[in-house]
Order: structure tokens, then C-alpha cells, then sequence
């Protein structure tokens, strides 16, 4: 199949699969004497993978590892957890982060009037100088 078709049958743009290949992600694929890509329905499994891999939001590296560690036969499957659970830790972080971001909007955004007036707690936590609590700004 050519690249638009490997693209519709693995949701991943043509421009995408283009880039995976310049890097390295996916080895070249066969070309006819035209030039054009041809890809195998193993081709479009590692395009699947790679999606799937990448909603999950495994960083390129570790798609790589996990990439080559899905084409070795003798592969440890420690070697796959590892990846995985460092990748479920750095969720965890990003959760708590995001989690700690909307508090202190929320806690903003409570303390605006949301009217006709200037005075907006909300502006003034985003233009404080203080770095560390930005929500201290409003109080």
C-alpha cells in the first residue's frame, strides 16, 4: 500500500510516518521505481504500535527502546516494565502537577468578581514576581 493508504489504515498522518523514518523509528520501507513508498501490513503494525505507544504518552526514546524490545524474540519483559512504570511515574508527576496548576486557578479564579470592575485577582496572579505562588498574589 502507499504512504496515504499505511496513513488511513494506522492513523498516523503521511508527514508523520515521513519523520518516523528520517529518524529512524521505522526502517525505510521498499519504493517502486517511481520512488513511492510500499508498505507491508507489518509496516503498518509498527505504525500501530507506534501510535498506540505514543497515546499513551511514551516519549520518542522510549517508544525507540520499546520499539526494538518488541522486535527481539529473547527480550526480557523487565526490560519492557521498566520502561513502562518509569513512564506511569512520570504520569503520576505530570498529574499532580496539572493537578496543582487548576487549584491555584480555581483558587484565582474564586477570588474575581468577574464583573465590570478592573481589579482582577486572576491578571494579578499571572503578573506577580513571585515565582513559587502565584495564588498568594491574589489573597
Amino acid at each position: 500500500m502507499n504512504i496515504g493508504e499505511a496513513a488511513a489504515a494506522s492513523g498516523i498522518s503521511a508527514k508523520m510516518i515521513r519523520y518516523y523514518e528520517s529518524i529512524e523509528l521505522i526502517m525505510p520501507v521498499a519504493r517502486t521505481e517511481a520512488g513511492y513508498r510500499i508498505y507491508r501490513e507489518q509496516d503498518i503494525h509498527t505504525l500501530r504500535f507506534i501510535r498506540q505507544a505514543r497515546d499513551l504518552g511514551f516519549s520518542m526514546s522510549q517508544i525507540q527502546e520499546l520499539v526494538n524490545l518488541w522486535h527481539d524474540r529473547s527480550r526480557a519483559s523487565r526490560d519492557v516494565k521498566r520502561i513502562a512504570m518509569a513512564h506511569v511515574e512520570e504520569l503520576r508527576h505530570r498529574a499532580n502537577e496539572l493537578n496543582e496548576m487548576a487549584q491555584k486557578l480555581q483558587h484565582l479564579a474564586q477570588h474575581c468578581h468577574g464583573d465590570h470592575r478592573p481589579d482582577c485577582p486572576i491578571i494579578g496572579g499571572l503578573s506577580s514576581t513571585r515565582h513559587a505562588n502565584p495564588v498568594s498574589a491574589a489573597e
